[in-house]
């Protein structure tokens, strides 16, 4: 039995009448270094037990209370997996090989062997852990393959984030995400919002930083018409939009300090009133938070408010960066460049050794959005070039004139927003506020396709 010695957090329960045999049994199991409780209560053993539970129950079978073939028959109805051992006298015989029909994992009978129960229940503890095991691995192989975001990796770090997210992704807290720049905070929000509860609904997305100070009060919270000068209809602010869903906060260390209370009483209220307005709206949201910095840092030097700060971080998830989880490079780039050989219908070229031992190297100082754009411009361009244009940027801009580097780094701001807007004319212009003719002039002068980068 090798495998016991990763059972450290599964125990046997034991439900007999007879306190002293119970007593018995867990000296026995506890000198085999296997953790074990009795219970004379058959009847309060059901509603402690649920499906992820680390364990195995043996029980009497002949108890006053509830007999153990009806304590099995309610236990199957929670997991019909759980291992259920019964002890059985002579008179019980033809019950307990009937119940072992319906699902009962073994049965002994009275006076047993304690060798034999030990080595029936520690290979009852090993199909346990097995069963336990699947089902988990099933669940994050169900969440690879799912539609819509996925967050990918097996370094410690994103497995350990992995395990709070599915732990809170249906509670009702808000969230506050701790990352570098492209380490790819709005991912784990839409992430959180597209396997909740709350996926039906609407994902709202803000960033605070973006939006002039003297709009963002009505870009959240929403107006009335005529609330204030040039607003001639009702404006549904992000917070009432996103009722049912979430609301993503991006940048919120750029939340202007007259805006933080009132953000605050938002938060803690959840109802919303909307500019010029005195009725109150109620609000059923999560809101996730992102911040790029120290927002306790900031609370110290006066410049973000700590009971925000507290009130935002009841769960607070830090993604790492790129450079702390090198294991998970390849598999990121393997998967942004079949993505792109899919959107830009190009075939996909392997990596080789030297190329590999470059990709784990890196710094990394943009992160996950930096291996994303090197994965695409390896698609695109070939390995030559990508690889000498994002590993190598330094060598290359010092070899650049001033007028140069502005048309190198014009044309990725291009590539990228094409990119980013599935080949579209219309939102690249707005993303770059660029006039139509001026896009396209540009476009012709990089020998850009729009058709590249159709998803």
């Amino acid at each position: 039995m090798e495998h016991l010695a990763n059972l450290d957090s599964y125990s046997v329960l034991i439900v007999d009448d007879e306190s002293a045999i119970g007593t018995v049994l867990v000296q026995l199991f506890e000198l085999e270094g296997i953790k074990a409780i009795a219970t004379t209560a058959p009847t309060q053993v059901a509603v402690n037990i649920h499906p992820h539970w680390a364990g195995v129950i043996i029980s009497d079978m002949a108890m006053p209370q509830l007999d153990g073939l009806s304590l099995f028959l309610q236990i199957k109805q929670i997991d019909k997996d759980l291992p259920f051992i019964l002890l059985t006298g002579f008179a019980d015989i033809y019950m307990a090989v009937n119940a072992v029909k319906r699902g009962v994992y073994d049965f002994l009978e009275k006076p047993f062997n304690n060798e034999h129960l030990l080595d029936v229940t520690k290979r009852a503890l090993e199909k346990r852990q097995l069963t336990l095991e699947n089902r988990a691995l099933k669940k994050a192989l169900d969440a690879h393959q799912a539609p819509g975001p996925r967050i990918l990796g097996v370094s410690p770090s994103i497995t350990k984030m992995r395990t709070i997210i599915d732990k809170v992704i249906n509670a009702p807290a808000d969230v506050l995400l701790e990352g570098e720049t492209g380490t790819g905070k709005e991912l784990v929000a839409r992430y959180l919002h597209d396997h909740s509860l709350r996926a039906q609904a609407n994902f709202v997305a803000i960033n605070c930083g973006a939006i002039p100070e003297n709009l963002i009060e009505s870009e959240l919270f929403g107006a009335e018409a005529g609330a204030y000068t040039g607003i001639d209809k009702l404006r549904i602010g992000k917070f009432e939009y996103a009722n049912g869903g979430t609301l993503f906060l991006d940048e919120i260390e750029s939340t202007p300090m007259s805006l933080q209370v009132k953000l605050l009483r938002v938060l803690e209220d959840r109802q919303v009133e909307r500019l010029g307005s005195n009725k109150p709206i109620k609000l059923n949201i999560r809101v996730i938070a992102a911040t790029k910095v120290d927002l306790s840092a900031l609370c110290r030097q006066g410049l973000f408010r700590e009971d925000l700060f507290y009130r935002l971080a009841l769960v607070t998830l830090t993604i790492p960066a790129l450079r702390e989880r090198r294991e998970d490079i390849q598999l990121l780039f393997l998967h942004f460049a079949r993505i792109a050989s899919a959107r830009y219908h190009m075939a996909l070229v392997p990596l080789n050794p030297e190329q590999s031992t470059q990709l784990t190297a890196h710094s990394w100082p943009g992160n996950v959005r930096e291996l994303r754009n090197l994965a695409e411009r390896y698609v695109l361009l070939g390995a030559d070039t990508a690889f000498g244009i994002e590993l190598n940027q330094e060598s290359v801009r010092a070899s650049m004139s001033l007028s140069q580097r502005v048309e190198f780094f014009e044309k990725l701001l291009i590539e990228d927003a094409l990119a980013n807007n599935n080949g579209s004319i219309k939102l690249t212009m707005e993303q770059l506020s660029l006039p139509r003719k001026t896009l396209y002039d540009k476009m012709q002068k990089f020998a850009l396709d729009r058709k590249h980068f159709l998803s």
